[in-house]
């Protein structure tokens, strides 16, 4: 008989108690302290650096679970991208389709500069320094951290830890993927909005975020001849079952490879990245269900929309909160504690290169909204794209310039270039000599995607030569 007294019945639920009740006491920190507020922090990362503030206590290290913390982390980022892979996508502004995909060619090409740059640093340390703990591979969890975000940190650290536990290296991959991610955070935030106030006071740019106010019709909730609210199934069942639906199909393709005989290269390589692309499986399986509905709505097989665009999005951004607090409350610093140094200079270095290359790529890509280019790649390239969009919204509220429509509908295109970079990804720390050939790799791949950005501008340079 079920004990209901036991901590095993209230073991996960008091995970989630703690995840809530920090994300609930750092909204109410951001928005009634000014510092906090003009920072532009996410209220989910706040709660996840006061979660952390509060483990090394003995009552809290004994209650917060770094185990279930990670988990989170993991189910949180797939079922979020199968909740936006759900909706049913409705452009509020105008952008060309050339754009969109050299938009994505930047986001992939970030990633690459971000890994090139990542190993740079890793490779000459971990020959130069005879420290045990560290990993030669461990610059490329930069793209992942920076450009991914927590939930890719987390599940490449851990495929790096199990890699480097082969060659004899105890290296915490999780924690140092997890570290990078929250500096990430802050970076997008108070890096963009340093930089967005020194463009203010030289008269370049105008703050709008402020003084506007979002308004919402009632097309913003619902779309024509949807299902209602509440009658035999409330709406908001539909919209979760059909997410836990999509998810399910994603473990059951991962649980299928899994079962395979892929030889030694897909057990060692291919079945670990399968587990780890979770949120790629969910996006693509996600636009599968998606189309299968529109299908059949279609034929007038079924006769009601069962897709709301505006709960799927308040799914997505709680499971992105959620992956977001839980990712950074599952750091532990004494697994750090012996390479500070390195992952101090991959989280500098990578910030540099990435600020420096998408103001590059944003004066050239969108010379009418430069800085609405700018701010939004960068919040998205150094967090996630709510961070782009958070500071998007503070020059351009009402998203009146096509940078919006860039960013979200960018992630196709970005999947299309990225996919090869991220099987490199789980091809580097194999070896020492796998690594350099990684690193090789990702420079030809940069002056290819570098190409392909500014080609307009090379091949100009050539004629009128």
């Amino acid at each position: 008989m079920t004990s209901f007294a036991s901590m095993s019945a209230w073991g996960w639920l008091i995970q989630f108690f703690i995840i809530v009740v920090a994300l609930l006491i750092a909204n109410l920190i951001r928005c009634n302290v000014p510092l906090f507020k003009r920072s532009l922090l996410p209220s989910a990362l706040l709660a996840g650096l006061l979660i952390l503030c509060l483990k090394p206590f003995g009552f809290f290290a004994e209650l917060i679970n770094k185990p279930s913390m990670e988990i989170i982390t993991y189910h949180a980022l797939g079922l979020g991208f199968v909740a936006m892979a759900l909706k049913n996508k409705k452009i509020k502004s105008s952008t060309t389709t050339m754009k969109v995909v050299e938009t994505g060619a930047v986001t992939a090409s970030s990633y690459i500069i971000q890994g090139f740059v990542g190993l740079l640093i890793t490779i000459p340390l971990f020959l130069l320094w005879n420290n045990r703990d560290f990993f030669y591979a461990s610059g490329l969890l930069l793209p992942m951290g920076y450009g991914q975000g927590p939930g890719q940190a987390l599940n490449f650290g851990v495929t790096y830890s199990q890699w480097a536990s082969s060659q004899g290296i105890n290296f915490h991959g999780a924690d140092f993927g997890l570290s990078i991610a929250a500096t990430g955070f802050i970076v997008g935030s108070l890096v963009g909005v340093i930089y967005m106030n020194m463009l203010r006071r030289k008269g370049k740019l105008k703050m709008k975020g402020d003084s506007y106010r979002e308004v919402y019709t009632l097309e913003d909730y619902e779309s024509e001849n949807e299902i209602p609210h509440a009658e035999s199934i409330d709406k908001l069942t539909v919209q979760i079952s059909l997410v836990l639906l999509v998810y399910s199909l994603v473990f059951l393709l991962m649980f299928g490879v899994e079962k395979l005989d892929l030889g030694n290269f897909g057990t060692k390589t291919l079945k670990p990245m399968v587990w780890g692309f979770n949120f790629l499986w969910g996006t693509l399986l996600g636009v599968l269900v998606k189309m299968v509905i529109n299908r059949l709505r279609k034929h007038h097989w079924m006769e009601r929309e069962y897709i709301n665009n505006y709960t799927l999005d308040r799914i997505a951004g709680t499971c992105f909160d959620f992956m977001i607090v839980a990712g950074t409350a599952a750091i532990d610093f004494n697994n750090l504690r012996g390479i500070w140094m390195p992952l101090l200079l991959v989280c500098t270095f990578g910030a540099l290169v990435t600020f420096i290359y998408v103001k590059i790529c944003a004066k050239h890509l969108y010379p009418e909204y430069e800085y609405e280019g700018f701010f939004s790649m960068f919040g998205m390239l150094t967090g996630t794209a709510s961070n782009g969009m958070i500071l998007l919204r503070e020059i351009d509220p009402k998203f009146e310039t096509p940078a919006a429509n860039n960013l979200v509908l960018q992630t196709i295109p970005a999947i299309a270039f990225g996919f090869p970079v991220l099987l490199l990804m789980g091809f580097g720390p194999q070896s020492m000599k796998a690594c350099l050939i990684t690193l090789g790799i990702l420079a030809v791949a940069f002056v290819a995607f570098a190409i392909f950005i500014f080609r307009k501008r090379i091949f100009k340079s050539k004629k009128q030569s």
